[in-house]
């Protein structure tokens, strides 16, 4: 049927084509059919329509709507026929606008009708009003039909159509439209590029898409344009592209706000907050005003790094610029001082706050949380739901968190009760929440229990689990999971195969481990970052580098964490070098350490004490803004210490700003392990006081230091406090007893303290061993190691040094040289210098300095200064120059900066009165600069130890101390003492000699012991150098005078002085000559007060006759021969190291009768010769030296 216009329409067409408009059905497909005619919609499409509503009147209209419209409504506006006049484009778009508070889609359908009949200019504002309300009311198709039939599009009309399916979050219809708009327009416009960008925001599906766009941008010249320049750099920052980012930004030919502010966020948002500060800074250089949300972003970046400094400087300028009311600027503040631990801050910040919203409350939740404070956290919690606002996950999970962090399970339930009855127990995130409580908790059967009752397809919660067998060391319940796990069909994720790996790394199980390794092969999680990086921690601590290098080597992308595992594997180790060149190949690599990596490396440079490149690594720790992190603080701490630079490690303890119990014991090892033992209880009493707990490290250090000082007072109160803190039966804390006790001279406390322990190693025993070595205790110490080796312990290097040294010291030379044997052929160890000079020191004690030689030149590595050093001091002892000056020779060469090395070879040339060469030695000290150690001694006496030098009077009570010593002395002599104090001087330094300057500091020690210690105390005496012959003799004097127990500890071993004898089996001057000696001049003395050879007395210097001087000596040979039968043999019966002392308590007849018959012999034959006189000192007859002689060959 064919019309010949729009008004052959009758009223009836009129009403099916306003019906057929109001179709819901597409209008493609309809058609209008009137009778047998049928009218194509499309074919007479606008016009036909138009012109046919255009006749309707309004009543014809409304009958067909359900929707009546007032009288006046839009036609009276838009079809002014009386005036002439139609209504242009401005018009409608005012009535359009309106439209949406009506509600009524019908006005907009009547003006788009006459919109249509009428060719005006510039529609594209009134199609975009048209567009809005058909999103708005009806949905896409008719926005998009509206698109289709306009025959001429725009580009504003392109990129208001992209904009509204962007508005509305058709993120995939603005891509599929972009790529239309290119293919329809060609090149499209900033604005329409900008809009696909946004489109492609949070899905990595569509990462490719950004990449071809970036492309299209370089090709169409817009690189430079903001416009799509800022949401580029988004996109890149979003997605881990920092560089990328950088390189979109520095390209802008103007960087607007939005520009900053998205540099600067992505900057914060990757962890770089050094670079978020620099940009910020270049921001405030350039006059850009900076928004709240940047100054937000600025916050987060300076709390994600810690650059906790520069996020208060920027609060400052948040409140120059007025920005303290915005409520995520505060929220940034709050976030910000929670995570510095400035809680009392966060709290100001929050109550000043003019508006809270859920997310404020939630971060000071989360900031009370992280640092402990439940109560606090808790009590934020009650103020949130009083306000009105409802918590949400987020604040449930952080209360849960807090809660955990503490153990505080009781409130830790109340919240799952609560979880309970707001509906929120399926959240996923409060699952794990829940599930994290119990574990932290050490509830692990109720967290078991609760994975039982949750989602289990939730991989989240079975690697909690796994996590928390691990914690617990239960390797087979953590496998036992992990095959449930995959019987019921749960995929192991990135996380999965790291929680179970730690268990193996930390129960040593590196064969399940590497069966983990083939699991993560076979579900290609291998070159997962994470991953990889567990695997390389696992093979690292077990020390298989060669695997952790291998997968190393094989990741595409190496990042920060792998580095520092391999690090930390090497540095724990003690694989040193090869850690510090894995730091420095990763720095080449552009990749910067974190603080663990320093801290690594920090530890491998105190391992070598590679002192230069532990302050490298310190001065790249202050640049990379690391300097308070406290696991560096503690690294520096222990790299100074170990290299004796005490200033730099208390400097660096200073810096760190929250100390741990890592922190002290780090100083306090370093004060004791540097000879500061002082300052190392110092530190100790301040730890107590900081409220710090001691752990055992810190027990053995500071035990460590009181045995260094042989305070045996503080040693015993340390002692009370292991007990106390239950530590008492750790093998540790055994073992530092035991060497504390040694090395104060209490040997009984030791062994009591050895056999208390409720299990002992090798330390123990070695402890034991070299204490009775050390006091003279040879055999006891031998009997020791052969019951250790009885208990299938097996010895070490440390074990023979002991074992030597107790053969040494009791003159065991088959045995030490057989022990000496043993540890090559029995224990597969190789000698150390240390053993060679021990048994140069067994062979030299018995003068045997040939054989010594002869060994030393058979050693298979080359002797060290130690071995030359102890042959040189026994041909000192036994004045032998020849070997002597060889020892010398080479001791020079080792060490010339040594002053142990000039002074023995100058005692040396000394002794054999070689006075020229002995200058010779003292000059060539002098022209080399090489100062004497200066002999010092050191007692306690009431809490305080002091100090003496030798000719020391700058003591407080010098001349009473002085006065005391003359009176001891006299009472020495008149039982025999006579001082031995020029055998290392020549004649004319005798009579120059000052007699206040010999008098050495263990003297002076003594007698302020004597002085000012009751009785029952013994006297406990340190001196750095060894004692000599005359201070030896003399304490043994002492000892039996005064009755006391005198202990003095030189380096090498104790002297305990008793009764008039010493433990060490007096091996530098003979023990039996100072009893004879005792004896000699009681009973002589007693022979002159009675009268005995009276003229003789009275003439000292009176020689007898040559024979008869000889005949006396012969008969006192004869009769000394006859007793050493009669006498000797029961004494040596009993036991070879059974002291004088023991014998006479053990009422040894024989052996009594011997001494004292032997020494009232020598009594009357020396005393008859003048022997006894002090004044007779230079003149020594032949007699005499045949009385000497035999008493020497006796002995």
């Amino acid at each position: 049927m064919q019309f010949k216009s729009h008004r052959d329409f009758c009223p009836r067409i009129r009403h099916h084509l306003f019906s057929l408009f109001h179709s819901p059905q597409p209008r493609s497909s309809q058609k209008l059919f009137v009778g047998k005619a049928r009218v194509s919609f499309v074919r007479y499409s606008r016009y036909a329509v138009c012109h046919a509503l255009d006749e309707s009147v309004d009543e014809e209209i409304e009958g067909h709507t359900a929707e009546a419209l007032p009288k006046g409504d839009v036609f009276s506006v838009l079809n002014v026929a009386g005036s002439g006049v139609r209504a242009g484009c401005s018009p409608r778009i005012v009535l359009l606008d309106g439209i949406p508070s009506s509600g009524s889609l019908l006005e907009a359908r009547r003006i788009h009708v006459r919109t249509l009949k009428v060719a005006f200019r510039g529609l594209d504002p009134l199609i975009h009003r048209l567009i809005d309300l058909y999103l708005a009311f009806t949905g896409i198709p008719d926005a998009l039909k509206l698109f289709d039939d306009m025959p001429h599009k725009s580009m504003s009309l392109w990129n208001h159509m992209i904009a509204q399916f962007l508005q509305r979050k058709e993120h995939q219809k603005v891509l599929v439209f972009f790529m239309r708009m290119v293919r329809e327009c060609g090149n499209p416009d900033p604005v329409a590029i900008s809009s696909s960008l946004r489109a492609c925001s949070g899905n990595n599906k569509y990462w490719n898409f950004v990449q071809q766009i970036h492309a299209k941008i370089i090709r169409y010249g817009l690189v430079g344009d903001s416009i799509v320049g800022n949401p580029l750099i988004d996109l890149y920052s979003k997605n881990g592209c920092i560089d990328s980012a950088r390189m979109v930004f520095k390209d802008l030919w103007w960087k607007d706000n939005v520009s900053w502010v998205a540099m600067v966020s992505g900057f914060s948002q990757n962890g770089f907050g050094g670079e978020a500060l620099q940009l910020f800074k270049e921001m405030h250089c350039a006059g850009v005003l900076p928004t709240p949300y940047v100054l937000s972003s600025v916050l987060s970046a300076c709390t994600k790094t810690d650059h906790f400094v520069h996020g208060e400087l920027i609060h400052a300028h948040v409140i120059k610029q007025g920005f303290s009311s915005e409520t995520f600027v505060g929220n940034a503040l709050v976030t910000l001082y929670s995570r510095c631990g400035s809680l009392t801050l966060a709290e100001r910040i929050f109550s000043e706050m003019p508006c809270h919203d859920s997310v404020t409350y939630n971060t000071l939740i989360s900031g009370h949380a992280q640092n402990g404070n439940s109560k606090n956290a808790i009590q934020v919690f009650e103020w949130m739901q009083h306000v009105g606002f409802r918590p949400d996950a987020v604040t449930i999970a952080a209360l849960l968190t807090a809660c955990g962090s503490i153990g505080d399970i009781q409130r830790g339930k109340q919240l799952h009760s609560y979880v309970f009855k707001a509906g929120l127990s399926s959240d996923y995130i409060i699952e794990g929440s829940v599930l994290d409580l119990y574990v932290k908790c050490a509830d692990i059967e109720t967290a078991h229990e609760f994975l039982n009752t949750t989602d289990r397809e939730n991989v989240v919660l079975w690697n909690v689990m796994l996590v928390a067998y691990g914690q617990m060391g239960d390797l087979r319940k953590s496998f036992d999971l992990f095959y449930q796990m995959q019987l019921e069909g749960m995929q192991p994720n990135q996380y999965t195969y790291p929680s179970i790996l730690r268990t193996c790394t930390y129960v040593g199980a590196l064969g399940l481990g590497e069966q983990i390794h083939t699991l993560t092969i076979k579900t290609g999680f291998e070159l997962n970052v994470y991953v990889s990086s567990v695997l390389i921690d696992m093979y690292s601590k077990c020390g298989e580098f060669t695997m952790a290098r291998d997968i190393l080597e094989r990741l595409t992308e190496k990042d920060v964490v792998s580095w520092t595992a391999l690090i930390a594997g090497y540095a724990q180790h003690d694989y040193c070098m090869e850690a510090l060149q894995t730091f420095e190949e990763m720095q080449n690599c552009g990749i910067q350490a974190d603080n663990i990596g320093f801290a690594s490396a920090i530890s491998a440079s105190a391992g070598i004490r590679a002192i230069k490149q532990g302050m490298q690594i310190h001065a790249q720790v202050c640049v990379s803004g690391y300097a308070t992190d406290i696991s560096i603080g503690n690294s520096l701490i222990n790299l100074y210490a170990r290299c004796g630079r005490m200033n730099d490690a208390y400097s660096a303890f200073d810096n760190v700003e929250i100390k741990d119990d890592i922190s002290w014991n780090g100083l306090i090892s370093g004060f004791a392990q540097s000879g500061n033992c002082e300052e190392a209880l110092k530190m100790f009493k301040m730890m107590n006081k900081s409220d710090t707990k001691a752990n055992l490290f810190t027990f053995g250090s500071v035990l460590s230091a009181s045995a260094n000082m042989a305070d045996i007072k503080q040693g015993k109160q340390i002692h009370a406090m292991i007990i106390k803190t239950g530590y008492d039966t750790e093998i540790e804390a055994g073992n530092a007893l035991v060497s504390l006790y040694a090395k104060c001279g209490c040997i009984e406390d030791a062994k009591v303290a050895f056999f208390k322990m409720p299990e002992r190693n090798e330390v123990s025993w070695n402890a034991i061993i070299t204490g009775y070595s050390q006091h003279g205790h040879g055999r006891d110490a031998l009997k020791l190691f052969e019951q250790m080796k009885q208990e299938k312990l097996k010895p070490n290097h440390v074990t023979f040094i002991g074992v030597l040294a107790a053969c040494s010291h009791v003159g065991l030379v088959d045995e030490g040289l057989n022990y000496f044997r043993s540890m090559k052929e029995e224990h597969s160890l190789l000698p150390r210098p240390d053993h060679y000079a021990c048994v140069v020191d067994i062979l030299g004690r018995r003068g045997q300095l040939d054989r010594a030689k002869e060994f030393i030149q058979e050693m298979p590595i080359a002797p060290d200064a130690m071995v030359w050093r102890t042959l040189l001091s026994a041909c000192t002892v036994h004045k032998n120059i020849e070997t002597g000056e060889l020892a010398a020779k080479h001791l020079l060469k080792l060490e010339p900066d040594d002053s142990a090395s000039y002074v023995l070879l100058s005692n040396l040339y000394a002794v054999t009165k070689k006075w020229d060469y002995r200058d010779e030695v003292r000059q060539m000290m002098k022209d080399k600069g090489v100062k004497k150690e200066p002999g010092r001694s050191w007692i306690e006496v009431k809490n305080v130890f002091h100090a003496f030098f030798v000719g020391d009077r700058l003591h407080d009570q010098a001349d009473v101390i002085y006065k005391f010593l003359e009176d001891l002395n006299n009472r020495a002599v008149e039982i025999g003492y006579k001082q031995d104090k020029y055998y290392l001087l020549h004649d004319t330094e005798q009579e120059q000699k000052d007699p206040s300057s010999y008098i050495h500091s263990e003297k002076l020690a003594v007698a302020f012991g004597l002085m000012n210690l009751s009785s029952e105390i013994p006297l406990r005496v340190i001196k750095n150098l060894r004692v000599c012959n005359d201070c030896h003799i003399w304490m043994k004097f002492v000892s039996r005078i005064t009755g006391r127990e005198i202990v003095l500890r030189d380096p090498y071993r104790f002297h305990h002085f008793e009764g008039g004898t010493c433990s060490c089996g007096d091996y530098w001057v003979a023990w039996v000559i100072g009893w004879a000696l005792i004896l000699e001049y009681t009973i002589g003395r007693s022979a002159v007060a009675h009268g005995i050879f009276p003229n003789l007395v009275k003439n000292p210097q009176r020689d007898l006759p040559s024979g008869i001087a000889t005949a006396l000596s012969i008969c006192c040979l004869l009769y000394m021969m006859v007793s050493v039968v009669v006498g000797l043999v029961p004494y040596f019966a009993m036991d070879p190291d059974t002291p004088i002392s023991t014998a006479f308590a053990r009422n040894d007849v024989k052996w009594a009768v011997y001494i004292i018959t032997s020494g009232a012999v020598l009594a009357l034959c020396s005393d008859s010769m003048g022997f006894l006189l002090p004044q007779h000192q230079s003149r020594i007859t032949n007699a005499e030296w045949i009385i000497r002689l035999s008493f020497f060959c006796t002995c």
